[in-house]
C-alpha cells in the first residue's frame, strides 16, 4: 500500500517509512479520533513490510472480546508488530500486563513496535503504570482526521492493495453516496472487488450503483 498517496500528513508518513527502513524510532504511537484512518495506517506498514521481505503481524485490540492475552507471547520474533486501539485494553490487568511484557522482549530483541489509539498515551485510563511510560517512550503523532481529497485517495489506495482499477470518477461517485468512515470505504471496495471477479466486469458507475445501491 502506498502510504505516500493517502492523503496523511507527511510527517506522519515520514516517519513511519523511516522506522520500517531501520532509520528511525523502533516505537511509533499513533493517536487520533475513530475514523482518522489510524487502522489503514497499520495495515499499509504491515503491507509494506511483507513487500520487503519482512515477518509482521497486525493486532486489533478492538476485538479483544474474541481474542486472549496469551496470543502477544512469542511476537517478539517478528520484524513488526502493528497494535491497533491500544485504548481498547484499560483496565483489563490481564491485557495491559501482557502488552507491557510484549513490549519489553521487543525492546531486548529489537523488533519494531507501532501503536494505535484514539488519545495520546497520557490520557489512556491504564491500571499499570510501567505501562503507560513504556508507550510514551517512542515518538507520538497525532494523525488528523481525512478531508475529502484524502479520502479520495484512500479510496484508490485500498483498490490498488487489491489490484483493482477504479476510475477516479468511479472513486468521486462512491465517495459522494456512500458513508465516509474508513472501515465503510474499505467494506464498499471490498464488496465491489468481489462483485467484480464473480461478474467479471471492471468498475463502472451503473456496476457500482447497482452493486451497492447507491
Amino acid at each position: 500500500m502506498e502510504l505516500a498517496a493517502v492523503g496523511f500528513h507527511r510527517l506522519v508518513i515520514d516517519a513511519l517509512n523511516h522506522s520500517l527502513a531501520g532509520r528511525g524510532e523502533p516505537v511509533i504511537y499513533l493517536s487520533g479520533p475513530d475514523g482518522c484512518g489510524r487502522t489503514h495506517l497499520l495495515l499499509g506498514q504491515c503491507a509494506a513490510a511483507e513487500r520487503q521481505g519482512l515477518k509482521c503481524t497486525y493486532v486489533p485490540l478492538g476485538d479483544i472480546g474474541r481474542l486472549a492475552p496469551a496470543m502477544l507471547e512469542g511476537l517478539e520474533g517478528l520484524d513488526l508488530i502493528a497494535i491497533d486501539d491500544v485504548h481498547r485494553i484499560a483496565g483489563n490487568a490481564d491485557w495491559e500486563h501482557s502488552v507491557f511484557a510484549l513490549f519489553n522482549r521487543c525492546r531486548e530483541r529489537g523488533a519494531r513496535l507501532l501503536f494505535s489509539a484514539d488519545r495520546g498515551p497520557a490520557a489512556l485510563s491504564l491500571g499499570l503504570p510501567d505501562l503507560h511510560s513504556r508507550l510514551a517512550w517512542g515518538l507520538t503523532l497525532a494523525v488528523q482526521p481525512l478531508d475529502d481529497e484524502g479520502r479520495l485517495q484512500l479510496l484508490q489506495s485500498l483498490a490498488r492493495r487489491r489490484a483493482l482499477a477504479l476510475p477516479e470518477e468511479v472513486a468521486r461517485y462512491l465517495l459522494d453516496r456512500s458513508p465516509r468512515h474508513p472501515s465503510a470505504l474499505d467494506g464498499a471496495i471490498e464488496r465491489l472487488d468481489r462483485a467484480s471477479l464473480a461478474e467479471q466486469r471492471r468498475l463502472t458507475i451503473p456496476f457500482v450503483r447497482d452493486q451497492l445501491g447507491l
